[in-house]
C-alpha cells in the first residue's frame, strides 16, 4: 500500500514523477543553471543533478520577486520540476509557482518531508486535496 503525506492545500495540477531530494534550500535565482537545467550553485547539496522533469523537495524556499518570472520562464523553456515540495514556501514563490503552472504544496503534517520521501521515489503531488503519496513503498 502506498504512503499518503498529509500537506497544506497547494498550487496547481496533479503530476507525477521522481523525486529529487535535498536537506538544502531552493532559490531559482541562485541555484540554478535555467539553461541547462542542472543545480549550479557549487556548495548546494545537488550541484550539478538535473531538475528537469523532477519533483523537488527541499527544506525551504528561499529568494525575491525575481524567482517568480524564473519559474514561469523555465516552464516556458521545458526545462522545470514537475512540483515543488518544502517544508515551508514562501510567499513569493507560492506566486512564481502559480503564475508558472508548477504544482506546489507544503507544511507536511508528517514531520519534514527531506526525511519522509527519498531520492528515486515515485510520488503524486494532489496540492488541491493536500496529499503527496510516495507509490513505490509502503509503511
Amino acid at each position: 500500500m502506498p504512503i499518503t503525506l498529509k500537506c497544506h492545500v497547494g498550487i496547481g495540477s496533479e503530476v507525477t514523477g521522481e523525486a529529487l531530494v535535498a536537506k538544502d534550500n531552493f532559490s531559482a535565482r541562485y541555484d540554478l543553471d535555467r539553461i541547462k537545467g542542472v543545480f549550479s550553485r557549487p556548495d548546494h547539496a545537488l550541484a550539478g543533478q538535473s531538475y528537469q522533469d523532477k519533483i523537488l523537495i527541499m527544506q525551504e524556499a528561499k529568494g525575491g520577486v525575481a524567482s517568480a518570472w524564473m519559474l514561469h520562464e523555465m516552464v516556458q523553456r521545458g526545462i522545470a520540476p514537475k512540483a515543488i515540495l518544502f517544508n515551508r514556501a514562501n510567499t513569493i514563490l507560492a506566486q512564481g509557482a502559480a503564475l508558472a503552472g508548477m504544482a506546489m504544496c507544503d507544511r507536511f503534517d508528517d514531520g519534514d518531508i527531506t526525511d519522509l520521501v527519498a531520492t528515486g521515489d515515485v510520488v503524486t503531488v494532489r496540492p488541491d486535496a493536500g496529499l503527496v503519496i510516495i507509490k513505490n513503498r509502503d509503511r
